[in-house]
């Protein structure tokens, strides 16, 4: 990471319609950061986003974007960014070549031809680049909309669930683009569902019901949450886990291949409660605590309060 700070909001607030759909956000951005947005369907990451590109003016709150000020200089920042929607949004009846060639026109990019070559080759698309857009697969189309979005140059990615419905291997050849522009400096807003690429991300933020639950980097927020985890694995473990939900100290039980998954914030609490069923044949064992067992945590706990 750079060193200097890309992003920094105060009390970001946007309402449609009354409902207020992200409520008094504030954060900070590295620059070079890859900074991660979670949160279930409709908690405001992507209306978030919008509004950081100056597609959406704010309601309420302040701060600046790349050092411009997100209201008032919106106009500054969006040559500044690019921007890859979750649905491929390129033209599927024109070739790979001719839709960069389109996006360079609109990004007004300097000695055009040579720059659409340069990214054809850096995105590693040279065997695609006749072919129409809509004949490539998912991850293919992926990396295309990608190849669209750096023509320019952008020193700031927002990337809105751009591997949904795209293969592992696509995905992980997604993150190694994206690890090597952090590298570059260019600064990455990405939302995304998948636990494993949030733990990729430098730091996450998790919103709920457009309100900022807790933030930090993976490693902070898995050790902040005060979870203490086990697993279990043996016989009869369908009855176990409806015995164990039900254990005063268990506060999650999730079934996760062939065992359960225990865990709870009081760690003597917890303890007791599967002490008695510590035997039966069956192997216990203390584990860390993972990301989605935090997420899932912290979602219950916010329906609780609600």
């Amino acid at each position: 990471m750079s060193g200097g700070v890309a992003i920094a909001v105060q009390g970001l607030s946007k309402a449609f319609s009354g409902t207020t759909v992200v409520n008094g956000l504030s954060l900070t951005v590295d620059e070079g950061a890859i900074f991660g947005f979670l949160g279930p369907n409709g908690s405001g990451k992507t209306t978030f986003l919008r509004m950081l590109c100056g597609l959406l003016r704010p309601d309420g709150g302040s701060g600046h974007c790349l050092g411009f000020d997100v209201v008032s200089e919106s106009g500054r920042i969006r040559p500044l960014i690019g921007y890859m929607p979750q649905r491929f949004s390129l033209y599927e009846d024109l070739s790979v070549r001719e839709n960069l060639d389109f996006m360079a026109r609109i990004y007004a990019v300097t000695r055009r031809r040579d720059a659409v070559e340069a990214m054809v080759e850096r995105m590693r698309l040279t065997p695609y680049v006749d072919r129409l857009a809509g004949a490539l697969s998912g991850g293919w189309k992926q990396r295309l909309a990608l190849a669209g979005a750096l023509l320019h140059r952008p020193r700031l990615l927002l990337l809105d669930e751009p591997t949904a419905g795209i293969d592992p291997k696509a995905r992980r050849d997604f993150w190694e683009d994206i690890y090597t522009l952090s590298g570059e400096g260019v600064t990455t807003l990405i939302s995304t569902h998948y636990m494993d690429e949030a733990e990729r991300c430098h730091s996450l933020a998790y919103l709920v019901y457009g309100e900022l639950l807790v933030t930090g980097s993976p490693t902070e927020i898995v050790a902040g949450s005060n979870l203490h985890s086990w697993s279990v694995d043996g016989p009869g473990l369908h009855a176990l886990a409806e015995t164990l939900r039900a254990a005063p100290g268990v506060e999650q039980v999730v079934p996760f291949g062939t065992t359960l998954r225990v865990a709870g914030r009081d760690e003597k609490r917890l303890e007791a409660a599967i002490a008695p069923y510590r035997d039966a044949g069956r192997q216990w064992r203390q584990r860390p605590t993972s990301l989605e067992e935090v997420f899932i945590y912290l979602m219950r706990d916010r329906q609780v309060q609600s």
